[in-house]
């Protein structure tokens, strides 16, 4: 298949799962933010510092209350991670490889650009910044139906694992965020951990990554160590990251035909190499490292991956328009030894 088509199904699905989970950070700090006191009302600031973006957030705006922020994050045209941004991209990839989807995938896409337009245009959006559940609710269901139409209308081919690859690296990296929400805004005193109000911050992080039945049946009691070894480190839930990683992964491979094991790109290595700590990786691991830190390193690797895939398969030589991306031809390296974990590094998606 030809780059261009490759880069334009990646970042379609990459746009709408992201937008995707813009709704899900946005409730799940309504929710968590629920049982906090009367002070809660400043906690909405620390949520746009969880996407990187604080800095250009206070360019344009001098405080923090729950309106602005949800201006901001759900729909700012200039913000280029709102979700209002996002499905106008997703849509315009979907546009531009029209004749490769479906005729249901555009329609649905088309119709959740619609959706979340006609809402950025209504004045004054006063009910959906006292209670945006509803408004996120309806977002999300209209992305995850654009995805289940994509696994439902298209061929199991390349096509299929460029979009499988997109969507599963950015859920990993937004499992992430979401996780990390519990460090920036509702971090607890000494005193409030292990009371009922931390149970149900917990609690309410679970169900804002649709986990906390899955959590019930596979764990039972609700433990803040287990809820983080959950979320990163478990292998069949598809939102905890270690899941996303090793389906993109899968991914990758169908795209290149290399073997697991071994890697004939820097993609194939840089992926490689995350899954491969993850494998080996335990929570004592995580939380003497220091669960911030960790996820801040991880998201850290996830952006190498992105710009591995970027370079390897996108770039295009400047003689030639596009270039047509075959199986791999050279022979496979063995997988590379996994060295220590370097300092946690902020890089702004």
């Amino acid at each position: 298949m030809l780059s261009r088509v490759a880069d334009a199904i990646y970042w379609m699905s990459r746009y709408a799962e992201r937008a995707e989970n813009v709704a899900r950070f946005v409730e799940a700090n309504f929710y968590l933010t629920l049982d906090l006191p009367d002070g809660s009302q400043n906690q909405w600031l620390p949520l746009v510092s969880v996407t990187g973006d604080e800095a250009l957030y206070l360019d344009r705006y001098e405080r923090g209350d729950p309106e602005r922020v949800l201006d901001f994050l759900l729909f700012d045209s200039e913000y280029w991670n709102s979700a209002f941004s996002c499905l106008n991209r997703a849509r315009e990839n979907a546009r531009s490889v029209r004749e490769i989807i479906s005729t249901d995938m555009w329609e649905q896409i088309n119709s959740a650009y619609h959706f979340i337009n006609e809402a950025a245009r209504s004045e004054p959006r006063a009910a959906i910044f006292r209670n945006p559940y509803d408004f996120c609710r309806q977002l999300r269901t209209a992305v995850t139906l654009f995805a289940g139409l994509a696994h439902d209308t298209m061929s199991q081919g390349e096509t299929l694992q460029f979009f499988r690859l997109g969507r599963m690296l950015e859920r990993a990296d937004k499992t992430s965020r979401i996780l990390d929400i519990k460090y920036f805004v509702i971090l607890p005193s000494v005193e409030a951990v292990g009371t009922a109000e931390d149970d149900l911050q917990w609690s309410a992080l679970l169900g804002s990554t649709s986990a906390l039945e899955a959590y019930r049946q596979a764990v039972g009691e609700l433990r803040p160590r287990s809820v983080v070894a959950f979320l990163i480190l478990d292998r069949s839930f598809p939102r905890a990251i270690r899941f996303c990683l090793l389906k993109a992964d899968a991914a990758l491979r169908r795209i290149s035909g290399t073997p697991p094991g071994s890697f004939v790109n820097p993609v194939e290595r840089a992926l490689g190499r995350v899954c491969a700590e993850l494998n080996y990786a335990s929570v004592d691991d995580i939380l003497t490292f220091g669960l911030h830190e960790y996820l801040d390193d991880l998201q850290v690797d996830m952006n190498v991956v992105d710009e591995e895939i970027c370079s390897t398969f996108f770039s295009r030589d400047s003689s030639s328009e596009d270039v047509e991306i075959g199986r791999a031809i050279s022979p496979p390296a063995p997988a590379p030894e996994i060295s220590p974990r370097r300092p946690a590094e902020r890089v702004a998606r």
